[in-house]
């Protein structure tokens, strides 16, 4: 029996491969993306404890040292959430061009996987029809023997 064997194979193999390969790197893409907006909530976490600590030197006995140093933490935690909101940013763009191009290597494994199993349906069927004349051989054979 005839045995079916695709002619791009290795390249169905290869694109298997860079699939994972941009699975890999989406999953990576996808856990920076998650560590900066992690850090982002941090710092507002952080920034909102000295906003609320400079509300509270307001109320009481004003000490202008201590509040001036609250503003300038407040300050600071605002260019530092800034700074951070633009990591973010990055990672995801990242994330996206890594998406993009995951789309499309599984668009191109996709195409290659229909090939082969339009090239297996067309094997199957040049294999029924060998059988088929075969079979069509050995009825006229067995024919022609009994009428001698």
């Amino acid at each position: 029996m005839a045995k079916f064997r695709y002619k791009l194979q290795s390249v169905l193999d290869i694109k298997e491969k860079l699939e994972n390969q941009e699975k890999i790197a989406f999953g990576l893409a996808s856990a920076k993306l998650l560590e900066e907006q992690e850090v982002l909530k941090n710092l507002m976490i952080q920034k909102a404890g000295y906003d609320r600590q400079a509300r509270k030197l307001v109320e009481g006995k004003i000490d202008v040292l201590e509040i001036n140093a609250c503003r300038k933490a407040v300050e600071t935690m605002k260019t530092r959430i800034r700074g951070q909101m633009f990591y973010v940013h990055q990672a995801e763009k990242q994330l996206e061009l890594v998406r993009q191009r995951l789309n499309e290597v599984m668009i191109e494994r996709k195409t290659y996987e229909k090939l082969k199993e339009k090239r297996f349906e067309e094997f199957k069927a040049e294999l029924a029809h060998e059988e088929s004349k075969e079979v069509d051989e050995l009825v006229s054979y067995t024919y022609h023997q009994n009428e001698e």
